[in-house]
């Protein structure tokens, strides 16, 4: 039973990403985009998670299969329920190849967080 969102992190018309949110320093947050970013925070509040998230983030290739990163201290089970909430919360990607899952986080949601954990730039 599940009653995860997808974190809208992307903008679909067009090819650059857009933050899910404002920088934090910018304004504060509506309600919807407070529970957006809470949706992301709380999917990597998580050590286990966390660990799970670098470690395909920093894979070679960008992508890693799940064979090659469930070394991070729990069992095969745990890990897999563990990447089903990171995908929840929209940070990872997957694709099945035979029988092997690989997963990939986007550069774009990379750049959404980074630019919510940024410096608001004002317009000159």
């Amino acid at each position: 039973m599940s009653n995860g969102k997808v974190l809208p992190l992307l903008e679909t018309a067009g090819q650059s990403a857009a933050a899910c949110c404002p920088p934090l320093t910018e304004r504060p947050f509506t309600a919807e985009e407070a529970e957006t970013a809470a949706r992301m925070f709380k999917a990597l509040g998580d050590q286990v998670r966390l660990r799970l998230f670098s470690a395909v983030a920093s894979h070679e290739g960008g992508e890693a299969c799940v064979c090659d990163i469930s070394d991070v201290g729990v069992s095969q089970p745990t890990v897999s329920h563990h990447l089903k909430k990171l995908k929840e919360a929209g940070l990872l990607t997957s694709e099945r190849r035979g029988t092997w899952v690989y997963y990939r986080v986007e550069p774009s949601v990379l750049t959404a967080m980074g630019r919510l954990l940024s410096t608001a730039t004002t317009a000159a």
